[in-house]
């Protein structure tokens, strides 16, 4: 028999699911101008030759995006209704990209230097307010969504910010070639500014639930606390915590693909090109499809997929005797990449009940974070010292274990908790 709160959450799910899918659509296109993987990195070197600063784009925004949210589990815990505290967070995460084209325009006035040093800064700022969002976002979402269709919904969220980040991609490559630089970034920012702006609105319609039946201790617990007594009693997350780890040093050789092909194989930019349309077309076909597998199937199934994924794709770049190998290796790593993120978060919501949620989802993403830091600077140490093959080799000897690890030691959370 359904809750009060089951009843509410199933009369308002068609609006839900609706305006946040056009949430995550909206966010993809404002992305596609403004890629941490390509525009972003563009607009540092075009302000400095360092390697080491354009290398932390992406980085500072995994770590900001990974790192708070077990520091904000406990508060967000407390919480009978996630929204206000979602719409709140989540500002911080979007207005920086207004900041981004307004030092753009500004870089002739102020200098180089300063522009650098601000980008930084917004850059911090920027990740940190992803992160501070995530936790109460992913709570909302798990709380709005029935456990038996999250699969399917973060699936099908995940290949619409994947399929717009593509065609608004395609839009920033002509506005860069379209105008003279700093104007060719600044609009890119604006643009992007813009669709996030559009995004925030559709999913401030969300229709959230005040819960009732939640049961919140009167007295206030310290966050490592409440953390500590889920590691002590529950080692089948542990097991999984292990797994996800793992996964970021396993697939730690997909960084250097297009390198390694470059190098190796003499890649043209139109290769390029192709091999980076295949890996956003699989991923999107990836999330859709194995979003709503895993809700038929268990989600567990999905992530060990997953490190088969990871496995195939790092020993086929070992082995590759030419170019056109890379195309499946793409494709296997699309998969992959499905797997580690979209399916293991919505898998992590599975281990809980609505009260214990936010602590399970900030322990799977804040320890995770040191390992999503550390590996692409180990595979990077790897190819330096002993070629690409070595890193390739080490990542497939670690997604031996990471699969090991799920086939043997982790249980179907769904199966264990009846949520």
């Amino acid at each position: 028999m359904l809750t009060n709160l089951e009843k509410e959450v199933r009369q308002h799910l068609k609006h839900n699911v609706t305006v946040n899918l056009a949430d995550g659509s909206l966010f993809g296109a404002a992305l596609g101008f403004a890629s941490f993987s390509t525009i972003l990195p563009l607009f540092v070197n075009s302000m400095t030759d360092s390697t080491t600063l354009i290398g932390l784009v992406p980085a500072i925004h995994s770590a900001g995006w990974l790192l708070p949210q077990l520091f904000t589990a406990s508060y967000v815990s407390r919480l009978r209704r996630y929204k206000n505290n979602v719409l709140m967070m989540t500002i911080h995460e979007r207005v920086p990209f207004l900041g981004f084209a307004i030092v753009a325009l500004l870089i002739p006035k102020i200098g180089i230097q300063l522009a650098l040093a601000l980008t930084i800064i917004l850059l911090i700022w920027q990740g940190l307010g992803g992160g501070l969002a995530a936790n109460p976002w992913t709570s909302m979402i798990s709380k709005i969504i029935p456990p038996d269709s999250r699969g399917t919904f973060f699936g099908m969220q995940g290949g619409l910010v994947n399929l717009f980040i593509s065609i608004s991609a395609v839009g920033a490559g002509y506005l860069l070639d379209a105008f003279a630089s700093p104007f060719d970034f600044a609009a890119c920012f604006f643009i992007a500014s813009v669709f996030l702006t559009l995004s925030w609105f559709a999913l401030a319609s969300t229709r959230e639930p005040l819960d009732e039946e939640k049961i919140i201790p009167e007295q206030k617990t310290h966050f490592w606390d409440d953390a500590k007594k889920i590691l002590k009693k529950d080692k089948n997350f542990n097991w999984f915590l292990s797994a996800r780890t793992l996964a970021q040093f396993a697939s730690m050789g997909f960084s250097f693909y297009i390198i390694y092909a470059l190098r190796e194989f003499n890649m043209t930019e139109i290769i390029a090109g192709y091999f980076t349309a295949t890996l956003t077309i699989s991923a999107t076909i990836a999330n859709m499809s194995m979003g709503w597998l895993g809700d038929k199937f268990g989600h567990r199934s999905m992530v060990i997929l997953g490190a088969v994924a990871i496995l195939l794709s790092s020993f086929l770049a070992w082995i590759a005797p030419s170019i056109n190998w890379f195309y499946p290796i793409f494709v296997l790593a699309g998969i992959a990449n499905v797997s580690m993120w979209t399916i293991a978060m919505t898998m992590t919501v599975d281990f809980a009940n609505e009260a214990e949620r936010p602590m399970y989802i900030g322990l799977s993403q804040t320890l995770t974070a040191p390992a999503a830091i550390i590996a692409p600077i180990v595979g990077g140490f790897l190819a330096d010292s002993a070629g690409f093959e070595s890193t390739f080799i080490v990542s497939t000897v670690l997604a031996v274990v990471m699969l090991g690890i799920m086939i043997f030691l982790v249980k179907e959370p769904r199966k264990l908790t009846n949520i």
